[in-house]
């Protein structure tokens, strides 16, 4: 995932993939469920729902030391879990590295939209309070 010029992400939002999914409506299904910092380490912990999976991510303010540890290279997720709700199937885990790759076209989607998007939320942490 790379940041254009005007700053948006390559992941357009009303993109239709190959397989037909609309991205925008996707992203309608986007709940954030719990936001939790952690004192410790930096970061946050994200969790939610999207398109009948869940979802949990650590999200950083600032960009890894190694980009290669960030979904996508620039996202500032450094893990990121997602699971399919109706069989409880992982269809997706990222630790520092891809554990599990995007198991279907709709997997794929998700990470996509949370990498484009998720990366905001840090930002507003330490002047939203």
């Amino acid at each position: 995932m790379t940041t254009q010029p005007n700053g948006d992400n390559d992941m357009n939002a009303n993109a239709k993939t190959n397989d037909g999914i609309d991205a925008s409506e996707v992203l309608d299904t986007l709940v954030i469920k719990k936001v939790q910092r952690r004192t410790s380490a930096g970061g946050a912990w994200v969790s939610g729902t999207i398109a009948g999976h869940r979802f949990d991510a650590l999200v950083f303010p600032e960009p890894a030391e190694n980009r290669d540890w960030e979904v996508g290279g620039d996202s500032r997720i450094s893990k990121l879990w997602v699971q399919r709700i109706s069989d409880q199937t992982q269809v997706y885990n990222w630790d520092r590295g891809a554990d599990v790759e995007p198991t279907t076209e709709m997997a794929a989607v998700i990470v996509n939209l949370l990498a484009a998007g998720l990366s905001g939320l840090p930002r507003c942490w330490r002047h939203c309070e």
